[in-house]
């Protein structure tokens, strides 16, 4: 994956103590620098947004190798119009964003039945409503046996979700991204998000807690 971003590193290829300082480097730091010619920049960034994007993509589609090329195009487009991105604005927001566009653009071209599942992470869903978290090095092996199995079975039934509840449920509870970052990623308003995740929270553990006993 973006080949063509290694690329530009390595012929642009400098000291460690630049590589060091870019590392140092916000993203909107990291965006002015590129914009600036400082090519090193954007491998920064996509170094920092790959794994994450790819988790993002592959839970939103359910289809891995897909979930990589979509990805790469992810980042084509960010390089190829990062000009025109709105540095008062979170860059995070902007790439998820993009990204959220190409899963619902393959989905669209699929005929999938959607299915509704899972409750068990509703434990993590706490009075602070934090991010659904899977490892913890406290945890004795056969926990984390228990936890890596539950994951498993969470990858697979999330990209059972309709795609509307799917995106929201990912952002939210696997990407931890706010209430607004949906919004503005998705293109809904506000209510629209919650309700659909609040819906799609449901229907999760109605319909996987049966599985779980």
């Amino acid at each position: 994956m973006l080949d063509f971003v290694v690329r530009d590193a390595d012929t642009a290829a400098g000291p460690r103590t630049q590589r060091e300082m870019l590392k140092s480097l916000d993203d909107s730091a990291l965006v002015a620098e590129f914009l600036a010619g400082e090519k090193r920049a954007f491998t920064e960034l996509a170094d920092r947004y790959q794994s994450r994007l790819l988790n993002f993509v592959y839970r939103t589609t359910g289809d891995r190798e897909r979930a990589e090329d979509l990805v790469q195009e992810t980042f084509i487009r960010v390089y190829r119009h990062i000009h025109r991105f709105d540095q008062s604005k979170k860059f995070s927001t902007w790439v998820y964003t993009i990204a959220s566009n190409l899963a619902k653009n393959e989905l669209r071209n699929r005929s999938r039945n959607p299915l509704v599942l899972f409750q068990m992470i509703k434990k993590n869903w706490g009075a602070d409503d934090r991010p659904l978290e899977w490892e913890d090095n406290t945890y004795r092996p056969d926990d984390l046996y228990r936890k890596r199995r539950l994951k498993q079975m969470v990858d697979s039934v999330v990209e059972e979700l309709p795609e509307h509840h799917r995106t929201v449920f990912v952002l939210r509870e696997m990407e931890g991204k706010t209430y607004e970052e949906i919004a503005e990623i998705t293109g809904c308003n506000l209510g629209t998000v919650k309700s659909r995740l609040n819906r799609a929270r449901n229907n999760f553990a109605q319909i996987i807690a049966p599985l779980l006993d």
